[in-house]
């Protein structure tokens, strides 16, 4: 099982430099996070290519594929944080995987629920179906784990060098 406190810890810690450095400590900016995970399902999907039913070009590589999955998982987090989250403790059996293009799409209207509906209930079941498709695209935990790591550190060297 992934170790989602330390995940989130990291992720408060790149969200306040983040604020502090942007001056948007008081700012609403959940509708902002909501759309930026939404962006970044999109070009996680775009890199599997499971819905270009019309191209035969195979998919980016797993690498590729992983590191904008963790890309979501940065926001998921940040989500999380945003309505008062200290803590997330996920099943560690989450819903049944379905078919590639079918849990995108159960984790988009997982997203749009939420957004309609800021709750803690509605948070957990996007998580799971995130966390699903990550099991469905072939990740272990400890790969998203480390992945997160990475590109946590990324983000911060970006940061610095005003991205």
């Amino acid at each position: 099982m992934m170790n989602i406190e330390k995940l989130l810890h990291m992720q408060l810690k790149l969200d306040q430099h983040i604020e502090s450095e942007h001056g948007l400590g008081e700012e609403d900016l959940v509708d902002r996070k909501i759309l930026a995970l939404l962006v970044e399902i999109g070009e996680l999907a775009n890199e599997t290519r499971s819905f270009k039913f019309w191209s035969k070009k195979g998919a980016s590589a797993k690498e590729v594929i992983l590191e904008e999955y963790v890309d979501g998982i940065h926001f998921i987090l940040s989500l999380g944080l945003e309505i008062g989250l200290q803590e997330i403790e996920l099943d560690e059996k989450h819903a049944d995987a379905k078919e590639l293009n079918e849990q995108f799409l159960l984790v988009y209207k997982a997203v749009t629920d939420f957004r309609e509906e800021r709750s803690v209930t509605h948070y957990f079941s996007l998580f799971n179906h995130y966390l699903t498709l990550g099991e469905t695209l072939g990740f272990s935990s400890s790969e998203v784990f480390d992945a997160y790591a990475e590109k946590n550190k990324v983000n911060y060297e970006r940061q610095e060098k005003g991205y």
